[in-house]
């Protein structure tokens, strides 16, 4: 299908508008879901519907079932209600940060660094995962619904990696997030690391395997896909480039707690134009039950194989600003 545009209303406020036979899935999808109101309407924006689409090859039932899902686990889950002093002591080593630079695109950068994993609470990390996602989203641009990871190997060992967590985060990711991730960045993985990817290579969509590149630092030709996504001047040294900032917590600390500030707002449904537009009746819990089959996953984000019979063709729709938007405790 092809990609949607963006216009502006009077009052400047950016919408996705879309060719008519999506926007006519799009439409049988709100239908299916039936009325929603607050957060849960201000989620399900045409950008956030045609995303499910699109990670379902735009069929219209197999979406339903994946919205319906992720409506029912943002119920129950609250993700945009998880605030820094809730993470923080998950964020100390710098593991997963926000950076203070976009690539080339715009698109929000988060870093990880698996040699830092100082938890080994399954929920915590997914919790302090799902809070770096809903703070990437909040900080994209208006004209982008993507991200980029920098997975930064340096120093890493099997020790840092468990499956168990592993399938927890892919499950959230896709399940929960779909189509959010524009490119994975793996740099300097160890050999050691082939056989780990081979093994949990099967629990991705093969649309998200084939975002993950891997970029060595003695390779001139892998590392130029970092020169095409970034400004090397405002890259960190250990992805080759020449900012020589480190991480420090403190500071990312008060940037975190600034933009705590922000979700608020990004979720204030109070006189919203596109949620006016709504009916908002009452949840109706069953609304969300109903033909979701949501008991082959749980709501905390237990991880489950994907369908694997229908992914989606690499074809992302620009949209605006939007909100869409993973347990035992221990290994």
């Amino acid at each position: 299908m092809s990609s949607g545009t963006k216009t502006a209303t009077s009052n400047g406020i950016e919408i996705s508008v879309f060719p008519e036979a999506e926007k006519e899935k799009i439409n049988e999808v709100r239908r299916s879901i039936g009325p929603l109101s607050g957060k849960l309407a201000l989620f399900c924006s045409d950008a956030c519907i045609a995303r499910y689409l699109r990670a379902r090859n735009w069929n219209v039932k197999k979406a339903v079932k994946m919205l319906k899902a992720s409506l029912k686990w943002r119920r129950e889950y609250k993700p945009e209600e998880i605030r820094w002093e809730d993470v923080a002591h998950e964020a100390e080593t710098g593991k997963i940060y926000r950076s203070n630079y976009k690539d080339k695109l715009g698109r929000t950068v988060l870093v990880m660094r698996p040699r830092c994993q100082n938890s080994k609470s399954i929920k915590g990390q997914i919790k302090y995962l799902v809070y770096c996602m809903e703070n990437a989203i909040v900080n994209l641009p208006e004209n982008q619904e993507q991200m980029v990871w920098l997975i930064d190997f340096h120093g890493f060992n099997m020790s840092h990696i468990s499956v168990k967590v592993t399938k927890e985060t892919a499950h959230v990711l896709q399940e929960h997030y779909p189509e959010r991730l524009g490119m994975a960045v793996l740099y300097d993985a160890p050999k050691i690391f082939e056989p780990f990817w081979k093994a949990m290579k099967p629990f991705l969509e093969p649309k998200t395997a084939n975002k993950v590149k891997f970029v060595y630092s003695d390779d001139s030709n892998a590392k130029k896909i970092l020169e095409e996504l970034f400004d090397m001047d405002q890259l960190e040294p250990a992805f080759g480039g020449k900012q020589g900032e480190d991480f420090d917590i403190s500071k990312y600390s008060e940037r975190m707690k600034e933009d705590d500030k922000k979700v608020p707002l990004f979720w204030k449904t109070e006189g919203d134009p596109a949620i006016a537009s709504l009916p908002v009746p009452a949840l109706d819990a069953s609304t969300l039950e109903s033909d979701s089959d949501t008991s082959d996953g749980k709501a905390d984000g237990s991880s489950h194989e994907a369908d694997t019979d229908d992914f989606p063709t690499d074809n992302p729709l620009p949209a605006t600003k939007d909100h869409g938007n993973g347990e035992n405790d221990t290994e």
